[in-house]
């Protein structure tokens, strides 16, 4: 029984290191882009364009617009990035018919959606660290108040999206499935989310509590009063919605997994 143990653990470790090196040896359409359109997005929204914007006082004494956007671009970047790497893994596992020797392996139904799970979440995090170093660079002033909060939410949010990137794989049937949710949820999410602006800075009562019903718009204000110390509303407030949608994701996708739905024929 011991020896049948070790065999599920070296199995496991060996299937989450094929899913990280996956998107490492591929560092040129999995990580160099993100770091290219956050510095684009940096460099013209939050220099060129943030000094023409009329900022409040709170944004102000936070560091200016420049540090405003920057943990909203990271966000941005995680869930896009941590949620491609699950979804299209899968998918690439399924259309190149090689997911059912992963499934004939001594490994269970969770932990191999489990591995998927942390490959994605590694993508998301190692993104956001790029974004970080980045704007130590390009940014005058930028410093993180609290490092174990925002690696906390970092985290939290990519392993989250991973686990919805899953889900998604394990029903999609062509690419375009998977493109869907990225243009036609996530995109309008976060720009809703409140990456370039502050909810006070809304005179719109429907549109603010259209961000209040967006998930997404509790975790960037989170990690952006990890990163800067500025929020709209209760920090902790965003954690506990930032941990129930990593669990909840996390139980549905690896259920689903497990079940063999769309996944064994």
């Amino acid at each position: 029984m011991k020896n049948k143990h070790l065999i599920i653990s070296t199995a496991f470790i060996v299937l989450v290191k094929r899913e990280v090196y996956r998107f490492l040896s591929l560092y040129k359409q999995t990580i160099i882009p993100g770091v290219i359109s956050s510095a684009l997005y940096i460099i013209v929204f939050g220099h060129a364009l943030g000094q023409r914007i009329r900022e409040n006082p709170d944004i102000e004494a936070a560091g200016g617009y420049m540090l405003f956007i920057i943990p909203g671009l990271i966000m941005m970047s995680v869930i896009n990035h941590a949620y491609q790497n699950s979804s299209s893994s899968l998918m690439q596992a399924k259309f190149l018919k090689f997911l059912d020797d992963i499934l004939i392996t001594p490994l269970s139904g969770f932990e191999i959606s489990l591995a998927y799970i942390i490959g994605g979440a590694v993508r998301g995090v190692l993104n956001a660290f790029s974004i970080i170093i980045l704007s130590y660079i390009i940014a005058p002033n930028f410093s993180i108040d609290n490092y174990f909060m925002t690696f906390l939410y970092i985290f939290i949010v990519s392993w989250a999206f991973s686990a919805f990137g899953l889900l998604v794989g394990i029903y999609a049937k062509t690419w375009d499935h998977i493109g869907v949710f990225t243009n036609f949820v996530f995109l309008p999410l976060t720009m809703l989310g409140g990456v370039f602006w502050s909810i006070d800075m809304l005179n719109n009562l429907l549109l603010k509590n259209i961000s209040l019903i967006n998930p997404i718009y509790w975790m960037i204000n989170g990690l952006r009063d990890s990163i800067i110390g500025y929020n709209d509303t209760f920090s902790y407030l965003s954690l506990v919605i930032s941990c129930s949608f990593a669990i909840i994701f996390t139980v549905v996708a690896s259920y689903f997994f497990s079940k063999g739905h769309k996944i064994k024929s």
